[in-house]
């Protein structure tokens, strides 16, 4: 269960944050003075702190240091008025996390602790190597297979890990990008220092400029006090950007300066700030290809690329598939409390033969979905989705993940609730994938599988298209044969 420790001399201020999380699922400790709170963070293992900047006995920056030599790692969120929001900046200098101001917003006061209860685990939960059939499913996430394509990817985490270089991780959606670049970090010099993970591709261009790089106080509408960007949290950390491909022509200048000079200035500011924060990102796309269309730069490529890591995909992984299988029915059966012990040849071999076009992350759904409709201690191939029974000739330019209600309707709300009732982590992404996969199909099914009229109606470059068919996983003859 979750910690968080409070620490505030204002009782209404902690009957407030006790309010917020009495029917949460976490452990709430509240003390009133530094001293106390010193005392519970030497003894207890707190994943969140709330701390008030202004307490009678020790300021909030003295105290913030405290807490970051004890674990530098520990997300803490300053409680402060409206009129020392200075304080709490250089305090968020100090590795804090966020800041709320009095009179405390509940729902602000929740959505901050959320956020940073995800990152503490990010920072915390080893990403193991598993390479044995044999294969435990203890606590943290881990990286399973010992096919040579993944061993060769173990071999290159323990090559960079500890240098202070920026990695570019390569490969499709759903392979597992995220999970190497923590596996980096933390085989890292700075694996006791900040680190944050920012998707690229799931923010507008106003919206990530402002999340990495600050912004000041007026300085767009809506921006109602100064907020510090994630490459000011991450000084001395690591900062993983995920679908860096995604990233505007503007963000990536501003990027490329940084990764030059260390240096750059929050989005209506004039102040420059400095910043030693290691840069991890990844893609899916074909930069070099981007490049050619012009849509990415060469310098930043040359820049983010000092080492390349390349995932394969899971269809090129061989036996990786069973070890993958076997670990999901074992850590997805404690987790659902189902009595699921095996998969039966039949079934085994429906997987086996299926492409795989969402990769690990697909896999993962499929075992969770017949988990849920097993009603004995094996998986049979009437606990798989439609498309695994029909076998895998036309997944290809399908939605890989959409369970078979989803296939006869166009219908966004049957997709969502159907990842809802899977248990997904990852609906926004794959919402946004599936509504892609059927706009890109449908302009291509109208345009007789022509790129370039397809690309000008859909107001994109031809390359950007050619990327997304590449990604999505869309086959043109397909497409042009249904229509």
């Amino acid at each position: 269960m979750p910690k968080i420790l409070a620490i505030d001399d204002d009782r209404t201020v902690l009957r407030l944050i006790e309010k917020a999380f009495e029917d949460a699922d976490v452990n709430l400790t509240t003390v009133s003075t530094a001293e106390e709170g010193l005392s519970i963070l030497l003894e207890g293992d707190i994943d969140v702190c709330l701390l008030d900047i202004m307490l009678p006995e020790m300021n909030g920056l003295e105290l913030a240091k405290k807490i970051r030599a004890i674990d530098a790692r520990m997300p803490v969120i300053f409680i402060t008025s409206m009129d020392d929001s200075d304080t709490a900046i250089e305090a968020m200098k100090l590795g804090a996390y966020e800041f709320c101001t009095k009179p405390l917003d509940i729902t602000q006061v929740q959505d901050f602790v959320e956020r940073a209860f995800n990152t503490r685990r990010l920072m915390r939960a080893p990403v193991t190597i598993q390479e044995s059939s044999e294969i435990s499913v203890g606590e943290g996430d881990q990286l399973v297979g010992k096919s040579p394509q993944m061993v060769e990817v173990y071999k290159q985490i323990g090559r960079v890990a500890a240098q202070m270089v920026p990695v570019l991780i390569r490969g499709e959606s759903g392979t597992g990008k995220e999970l190497i670049a923590r596996a980096i970090y933390q085989h890292s010099q700075r694996n006791e220092e900040c680190y944050l993970a920012v998707n690229c591709a799931a923010l507008s261009e106003t919206l990530l400029e402002s999340e990495l790089f600050g912004h000041e106080k007026g300085a767009f509408t809506g921006a109602e006090r100064r907020h510090v960007g994630k490459f000011e949290q991450c000084n001395n950390g690591s900062i993983f950007l995920d679908e860096i491909g995604d990233m505007s022509p503007l963000l990536q200048s501003k990027v490329l300066r940084l990764l030059q000079e260390q240096k750059f200035e929050r989005v209506g500011g004039t102040k420059t700030i400095e910043t030693d924060a290691r840069i991890i990102s990844a893609t899916n796309r074909d930069l070099e290809a981007m490049i050619q269309e012009n849509e990415f730069r060469l310098d930043l490529y040359h820049r983010i690329n000092a080492f390349e890591i390349h995932l394969p995909p899971l269809r090129e992984r061989g036996e990786d598939i069973d070890l993958l299988i076997g670990f999901f029915i074992r850590r997805l059966s404690k987790q659902l409390g189902k009595n699921v012990e095996g998969i039966s040849p039949d079934a085994m071999e429906l997987l086996r033969g299926y492409q795989w076009p969402g990769n690990v992350r697909e896999l993962q759904g499929v075992i969770r979905h017949a988990l849920l409709m097993a009603t004995g201690p094996v998986i049979v191939p009437e606990n798989l989705r439609g498309e695994l029974q029909r076998g895998s000739d036309s997944t290809a330019a399908s939605v890989s993940f959409t369970p078979a209600a989803s296939e006869k309707s166009d219908g966004v709300e049957d997709f969502v609730q159907a990842r809802i009732d899977e248990g997904s982590s990852e609906i926004y992404a794959e919402t946004l994938e599936m509504m892609e996969r059927k706009l890109i199909t449908k302009i291509l099914s109208e345009t007789s599988g022509n790129q370039s009229q397809a690309a000008e109606m859909l107001g994109i470059t031809r390359g950007s298209l050619r990327n997304k068919i590449r990604s999505l996983g869309i086959v043109i003859e397909q497409v042009v044969s249904v229509d």
